[in-house]
């Protein structure tokens, strides 16, 4: 039996919306956002994806950490909004469904929903870790797209 369950968060940042795409829909910089990811490999577009990768995490249980592979789809892509899908064995899917909006000032607002399904047993753990993750990714993307900016 799956167990599924969303949370959001809106980051506001001074940048362009050009400028929050590129970075939000190139996984291969997500390493720079997420904290657990060591790791990202493009791989050939799965069928009805616009870029395809395998994301490594560094997971925590106790005292061991180990890593987890899992493949990510880009399936919408535009200034407007980025969705992607990550999946994992066993049955565990994460939706991520980022919206751009401009604001005044030169301000972007960035809203995300993060939608995770997986099997009873592992569902707390997985959202846990999930939540963690993409809170400190969203503490890190306003700073990390104005420092762009200035570079």
């Amino acid at each position: 039996m799956l167990s599924s369950d969303s949370f959001s968060y809106t980051v506001q940042a001074r940048c362009t919306r050009a400028e929050a795409f590129a970075l939000l829909s190139d996984l291969t910089r997500q390493g720079e956002l997420h904290p657990l990811i060591v790791r990202v490999r493009e791989l050939p577009p799965r069928p009805g994806a616009l870029a395809s990768y395998a994301i490594t995490d560094r997971l925590e249980l106790g005292p061991l950490h180990f890593p987890v592979t899992y493949q990510a789809d880009v399936l919408i892509a535009n200034e407007d909004e980025v969705v992607t899908v990550a999946r994992q064995q066993p049955a565990t899917t994460l939706r991520n469904h980022t919206r751009l909006r401009d604001e005044p000032d030169g301000v972007v607002r960035i809203d995300v929903e993060i939608t995770l399904s997986a099997p009873a047993p592992l569902f707390g753990y997985a959202f846990r870790q999930a939540r963690a993750a993409h809170l400190g990714l969203a503490s890190r993307l306003g700073a990390t797209l104005e420092q762009g900016r200035s570079a």
